[in-house]
């Protein structure tokens, strides 16, 4: 993955988070549950790094937003 950088976190409450599983349907399921949560970038591209045993994907959240869940 790219690295974090200044716009990704460039104002208070705004978050990175970088998500391993074991498989791409788990990293798939805790996406939409983040967004549940907070304002989040959706739901993003899952990648597997050759010869690793896990997937991960990243997501931006703002934890000072709420998500579709309510408040």
């Amino acid at each position: 993955m790219k690295p974090i950088d200044e716009q990704h976190i460039a104002e208070s409450g705004l978050v990175v988070l970088d998500i391993t599983g074991g498989d791409e349907e788990t990293v798939r399921a805790v996406m939409p549950a983040l967004g549940e949560r907070w304002a989040t970038s959706g739901v993003g591209p899952v990648r597997r790094d050759p010869g690793g045993p896990e997937v991960r994907a990243r997501v931006c959240a703002d934890a000072l937003r709420p998500g579709r869940g309510g408040p």
